[in-house]
């Protein structure tokens, strides 16, 4: 029997070199295909069936894992609610994100970015791991709204590995499987305590420097773009939060968020639409830019759109956490940073 074995394995070896490569890279491919990742950040309806096919979120799985977690939000004004849209139809074995909870629950602000030992018991409270690969979606209604926020959430603490799908809207015209009704239990997972990356954030300071510097020489040339809806920019709509003034920050650029997606699917537009869209508003990409809107949320749906179309340094753009809910209610009237058109 040992002769036999080291003849088998003899002959395996003595296989011409080019008819040995095939089979290595044959096998080599089947070992790695269950550990292949999402190419981009926006993934689509039928990228996301496929990774879940080969790695399900199942609990007693100890390899990465792809989980599908909702994180749907709507304003204030809305009487729909993130929870309410979850339970009625969701992809199957998704995780809620809750927008209204993970937050700094200190600031008088709302959805400002929580901090790290609270985003940490979030994860694990969701049953996510370090190393599992996340793509965050919306509501069917909304197709895209607040998941960036959620997206960029997970990366500012580090979870490189998440995805935004792009989106459920689409996923559940094209027959995409979905699940419905109350919460499920799910195993927590350990989660360590991330660190921040400050780069990504504009504070309030930051932004009020920007603002006075407007049109001063020497300036820096830090450009805002503002994705509230063109009569909450001007001044002529009132905020969704009562008592909060409206208008936009002294030269701002007014990119509504629904100017970025696909009026029909609710989409992002293709790369070669949103570039030509920031380049009509005048944005130059060679200058740092700072994304804001009502608290945080939109804002980075206008950062994403950056992202996909290539448009800007990823190093030198950043989102103003507090948006112009904490911008309104903190800066001076006699600086005269709130600016409304006649």
């Amino acid at each position: 029997m040992a002769t036999s074995v080291v003849f088998r394995s003899t002959r395996a070896f003595l296989l011409p070199r080019q008819s040995f490569q095939k089979r290595f890279q044959r096998c080599q491919m089947n070992y790695l295909a269950p550990r292949r990742t999402l190419s981009s950040y926006l993934v689509t309806p039928s990228e996301l069936a496929e990774a879940l096919k080969r790695s399900p979120p199942s609990p007693i799985s100890s390899e990465p894992r792809v989980v599908p977690v909702c994180a749907s939000w709507f304003l204030p004004n809305d009487e729909r609610k993130g929870i309410e849209v979850f339970r009625e139809k969701r992809i199957p074995k998704a995780r809620f994100f809750d927008l209204d909870k993970v937050i700094d629950k200190r600031s008088p602000y709302p959805h400002m970015l929580p901090s790290a030992k609270t985003f940490a018991e979030a994860m694990s409270s969701l049953g996510i791991r370090k190393d599992d690969t996340v793509v965050v979606y919306d509501s069917k209604e909304t197709g895209i709204f607040s998941a960036p926020r959620a997206g960029w959430t997970f990366r500012v603490f580090g979870h490189s590995k998440v995805h935004v799908l792009n989106n459920f809207k689409i996923w559940v015209e094209e027959g995409f499987p979905t699940e419905s009704g109350e919460l499920y239990n799910v195993e927590c997972n350990p989660y360590p305590i991330p660190k921040l990356d400050e780069t990504q954030v504009a504070s309030f300071e930051q932004v009020r420097e920007v603002a006075l510097d407007y049109n001063k020489e020497g300036a820096e040339g830090v450009q805002i773009l503002d994705a509230r809806p063109h009569g909450r920019f001007t001044g002529k709509d009132p905020e969704p939060r009562e008592g909060l003034s409206s208008g936009h920050m002294p030269g701002s650029i007014n990119i509504p968020f629904s100017s970025v997606l696909d009026p029909v699917t609710k989409a992002f537009l293709p790369k070669d639409q949103l570039k030509k869209l920031f380049e009509e508003k005048g944005v130059d990409p060679s200058r740092p830019i700072i994304s804001t809107c009502g608290t945080g949320v939109t804002a980075v749906v206008i950062d994403t759109a950056l992202e996909e179309a290539g448009y800007g340094s990823p190093e030198t753009r950043r989102v103003y956490d507090g948006s112009w809910t904490e911008w309104a209610q903190r800066v001076n009237p006699s600086d005269s940073l709130i600016r409304k058109d006649e």
